[in-house]
């Protein structure tokens, strides 16, 4: 596909792009002008290519949310949102009648739901969507299919919104010449608009608030080397790139006066799951007594998991580590590997949470709870 991409899914979307004039990519997950598939960029290919995939059938579907062609967990939710709205398509098409329709919906949601285990918002939006193929038990697919579609729009355009209330919220916690060290990559391309750890960087660039930025490479998948420093340097922040075990010294030297990370999962007691070595930086941010703020939308909120004990980790294929990215193997073949996608950080290391609700703030098992009320 050309390298422009797609029109934009809403006016929203546009003006949101417009809006936002230190992003870039915020058409990042988006549905094709006539429903027939989604369009995402593929995040594997960059810094060095931009390209767009549509996806149009389940599998692929599933494969890019697995292989990480979509990644973020907003921008996953989006992406579930409209491949759920594709397929229903299909399958309204195919169907004889309601419960054949469901049922294969069912299958469907829970064929993509198996992608990604630990990011909520896969299937916080595939049960969302799921949720309006149940509430009109009996009538025409072909009309639900229509409802559905008005349902994707919706994740997509309360993505973005979200996207901006955490980034102004994140913004007013940092001061004019700050130095930020960040963690992953949890900006436009993983949250669109202008993102949820990453995005108050972007939200402080747009009001003339001068940020420096430090970027963990971030291993296993170099999402923080790819993709972050990508992002901000074509936003023209500075921005500096330091491997995973540079952010000690990085502290130390008295550069970092705010950790910003996003989150996949949180637990209801304040733990949090973010990209692996998240919690590292949080105890290293601990012991220098730098502020560590994790940054996601309510809907990684997850009322049904009460401590970080209870967030299962990705295991990720080992040769990420020994083979990704190098012309040649940098490890043997027979040496083992321990690769998860994600870690745990801690309540007790988090300065707050940054919801679009709010900014919560220690006791989490109360502050939490008190934006489902």
């Amino acid at each position: 596909m050309a390298e422009e991409g797609p029109e934009p899914v809403t006016p929203e979307a546009a003006a949101t792009q417009t809006a936002t004039s230190g992003v870039t990519n915020v058409d990042a997950v988006e549905l094709r002008a006539d429903g027939g598939a989604v369009v995402i960029i593929d995040q594997t290919l960059l810094p060095n290519r931009l390209e767009y995939l549509e996806l149009a059938d389940a599998k692929d579907m599933y494969d890019a949310i697995f292989q990480l062609k979509v990644r973020g967990a907003p921008a996953i939710g989006v992406c579930a949102g409209y491949c759920y709205y594709v397929l229903a398509r299909q399958e309204a098409a195919r169907a004889a009648g309601y419960e054949e329709f469901a049922s294969a919906m069912e299958r469907q949601r829970a064929y993509l739901n198996s992608s990604r285990p630990t990011a909520v918002n896969l299937s916080w939006a595939l049960s969302r969507m799921h949720g309006v193929t149940l509430a009109h038990q009996g009538e025409n697919p072909a009309g639900i299919v229509g409802l559905l579609r008005d349902e994707a729009v919706a994740i997509h355009r309360e993505d973005l919104a979200m996207s901006e209330e955490i980034s102004r919220l994140g913004a007013s916690l940092l001061k004019d010449g700050d130095g930020v060290l960040t963690h992953c990559n949890a900006g436009p391309l993983a949250c669109l608009g202008y993102g949820t750890g990453q995005g108050p960087l972007y939200y402080a660039h747009d009001h003339d608030k001068r940020v420096r930025v430090f970027a963990d490479e971030t291993r296993p998948l170099l999402q923080g080397a790819r993709l972050t420093s990508y992002e901000l340097s074509r936003a023209g922040i500075d921005v500096t790139l330091i491997c995973d075990n540079m952010a000690s010294i990085v502290m130390k030297n008295g550069w970092v006066q705010a950790c910003m990370v996003g989150c996949d999962r949180v637990a209801m007691n304040g733990d949090a799951a973010n990209k692996i070595g998240t919690s590292g930086v949080a105890i290293l941010a601990a012991h220098y007594g730098i502020p560590f703020y994790v940054l996601g939308p309510t809907s990684t909120i997850d009322r049904d998991c009460p401590t970080g004990d209870d967030i299962k980790i990705e295991q990720r294929d080992p040769d990420e580590i020994k083979t990704m990215f190098y012309a040649q193997p940098k490890a043997l073949p027979e040496v083992k590997c321990y690769n998860p996608a994600f870690d745990v950080t801690d309540h007790s290391l988090i300065t707050a949470i940054v919801t679009e609700k709010g900014i919560c703030r220690p006791p989490y098992t109360q502050s939490l709870a008190a934006l489902f009320e």
